[in-house]
């Protein structure tokens, strides 16, 4: 009776979902139980299916069959027929009587393995051809075929496809518990937190580590987690009997055809994890289909993954392997498709920007992927954070005409949004981009966008530094509309701070230089803040008539953001002076004009003034309801004044109680 398996790994943690579907399969009535474990290089298949065979071996009284298919040994993958050999012998037949056909040898095969209890691991194969001729004729056996490709082609024998994934961190960790010691694990939670960070759930790599550590007991986990925090370093260690975890990657990048290659280097230039199959397509210049059937081989090899929305992933690890392969050319040219694309989704978020300064940014093809507020906005949001990593990319790599450019970009999406950190952050390396690239007018068009945010966070005397300095490179310049800006902004700081008359002087002389200019957007949007200033002063007629004529030119100007703000500045004045009835009517004009904007921040700023007006007139439960949404939305945005708002609603909750 052969009892070739190899012995199981003698530690072994998780996995239970794919042990799980492994006894589905074998609980498979009126045929052979039959499995292929798809999965990366490293990611633990072999290890899986010695412990799930060892632990039903007892049910397969004719014995287990095994061997190492080879798919990407030196030698080359191993041929059927040899195998047929080898499982002939294992069979008892004696070498003598195996015939020298393959034809003859599978005829024998079958016969030999006919209703025989006979378990098989068929390891590491390259094809469904190299497996087809293996397969046993009994419905008593088993057979778990491991791949690093899906091998699909054998579902028509009846496999069920198993994917082996990658571990998740609290995984990790208990894995690193196992191999180098519950004790020194909890001894450094954190440092433990890292290291499996940075093995990114694939568990040839924790062994790798694990096998460091207990190599040099003496040894942190803090230190290894810190020597292993250059990008890349990871993929270069080496098991004593085996290849490093590149090389392993690398076998299963040799076997892909010239176009999926090809295309593996475009998709290790893209800066994110996830990706649309458009800009692998338009940076490689291929067509949809080519780009389809070439990603489709790399999902197919293991060395890309699908997700939900049409999109595909790489694995942290394969993603490293693959940037060692990208151009920097390439990378670049993914960097200014982000770039491209996110300019284009500004134009049509913020389109009244030229209003007030010429986008310096201007120079960009515009491919006419969105017609409507709505569409930018979810690009923008789907991909933020690719967004991000490509301008992080610029950054590292010191293309400051990029940076600066990401920088002024990125406005737009902030006025709705508002992830302060983020932005805040941006400005300032864009701020030093400009400096770089000798643009003294870019440079203060993002001072004043960095004032305007620190500003928003009532930090008025950073901003007044940074509009002050906006001011001076635009006097300096020459360029009047970014005096205008410099002064409108550090209108808003005295404001801020308390110093009304000082703050109505600054929007007056601001939109006084915008009306000789001919910005009529600049001159309505001063106007408005010129209200409210007077309004606060207590001059209500002067405030009023300002914000009318600033809703007034908005309104002209197809400006339907801002004037839904005048009017709810209008409205507020209203309310403050008693007229509670017409602010209603023209907070209600202003919720529905900014409900249709897809614009979360300024949502929330109607809802509250709307909730500060149902306070007012006593209906308590209104303004409850309107705050409670104000805060959702001002929470969605990340802004701080979401702590005011659940302020306020604790207040009301207690008063009703």
């Amino acid at each position: 009776m052969p009892a070739q398996l190899p012995a199981p790994a003698a530690r072994f943690t998780h996995r239970q979902r794919e042990l799980a579907e492994l006894n589905l399969v074998r609980e498979s009535a009126g045929r052979l139980p039959f499995a292929v474990l798809s999965g990366p290089g490293g990611v633990g298949k072999t290890a899986l299916a010695l412990r799930w065979l060892h632990n039903v071996r007892d049910a397969y009284a004719d014995g287990q069959l095994y061997v190492d298919l080879g798919a990407f040994s030196p030698g080359g993958p191993v041929q059927p027929d040899t195998v047929l050999h080898w499982f002939l012998l294992a069979l008892g037949v004696p070498a003598e009587e195996i015939p020298a056909e393959r034809s003859q040898r599978e005829a024998l095969y079958r016969t030999m393995t006919a209703d025989k209890s006979l378990a098989f691991l068929l390891d590491n194969a390259i094809s469904a051809a190299q497996v087809r001729p293996l397969l046993p004729v009994t419905e008593r056996g088993v057979v778990l075929v491991t791949s690093r490709h899906r091998l699909t082609g054998l579902e028509i024998d009846g496999a069920t496809i198993v994917d082996v994934g990658f571990l998740n961190p609290s995984e990790s960790v208990d894995v690193l518990a196992e191999l180098v010691g519950a004790d020194r694990v909890r001894a450094e939670p954190e440092a433990a937190d890292e290291l499996a960070a940075a093995c990114a759930g694939l568990p040839i790599a924790l062994t790798l580590v694990a096998g460091r550590l207990r190599r040099h007991q003496r040894r942190r986990l803090a230190r290894e987690a810190s020597t292993l925090a250059e990008r890349g370093r990871l993929l270069q260690l080496t098991p004593e009997d085996g290849p490093s975890i590149d090389a392993v990657f690398a076998a299963s990048y040799e076997s892909l055809s010239p176009l999926a290659a090809g295309l593996f280097h475009v998709c290790g230039a893209h800066p994110g994890i996830t990706f649309t199959l458009e800009v692998i397509a338009d940076v490689s210049g291929l067509d949809d289909d080519r780009v389809e059937d070439g990603i489709d081989e790399l999902v197919d090899r293991n060395l890309l993954i699908d997700v939900a929305g049409g999109r595909v992933r790489f694995h942290e690890l394969v993603q490293l392997h693959a940037r060692a392969r990208a151009e920097d050319g390439v990378v670049r040219a993914v960097v200014e498709w982000y770039l491209d694309t996110l300019v284009e989704a500004d134009s049509v978020i913020h389109p009244h920007r030229a209003m007030w300064g010429p986008r310096y940014a201007d120079d960009f093809p515009s491919r006419g992927r969105f017609t409507e507020r709505e569409q930018a906005f979810r690009w923008l949001r789907d991909e933020r954070e690719t967004v991000r990593a490509a301008f992080a990319e610029a950054d590292r790599n010191g293309w400051s005409d990029l940076v600066w450019q990401y920088c002024e970009a990125f406005w737009g999406f902030f006025l709705h949004y508002r992830q302060y950190d983020d932005f805040i952050d941006t400005q300032h390396r864009g701020i030093a981009a400009a400096r770089e690239c000798a643009e003294p007018l870019v440079e203060a068009r993002l001072r004043s966008q960095l004032g305007f945010a620190l500003a928003h966070l009532h930090r008025y005397d950073e901003s007044i530094a940074e509009n002050e300095v906006a001011l001076h490179l635009a006097t300096e310049h020459g360029h009047q509309p970014s005096v205008a800006t410099a002064l409108a902004q550090l209108g808003r700081c005295a404001r801020g701070k308390g110093d009304l008359p000082v703050a109505l002087d600054y929007y007056r002389r601001a939109a006084e230089l915008q009306e000789r200019l001919g910005i009529t957007r600049g001159v309505a949007l001063c106007r408005r803040r010129a209200g409210d200033v007077l309004a606060k002063l207590g001059r209500y007629d002067e405030a009023e008539a300002e914000l009318r004529a600033a809703a007034g030119l908005m309104e002209e100007l197809g400006d339907r953001n801002q004037y839904a703000r005048a009017l709810m500045v209008l409205g507020t004045t209203q309310r403050h002076r008693g007229e509670l009835g017409e602010s209603a009517d023209t907070l209600e004009r202003a919720l529905s004009v900014v409900r249709g904007l897809a614009s979360p921040f300024y949502l929330a700023e109607v809802l509250s003034a709307l909730g500060d007006l149902a306070e007012a007139r006593g209906d308590l439960e209104s303004a409850r309801e309107y705050l409670t949404e104000a805060r959702e939305h001002y929470l969605a945005t990340e802004d701080p004044q979401a702590a005011g708002i659940t302020t306020r609603l604790d207040r009301l909750i207690r008063g009703r109680d």
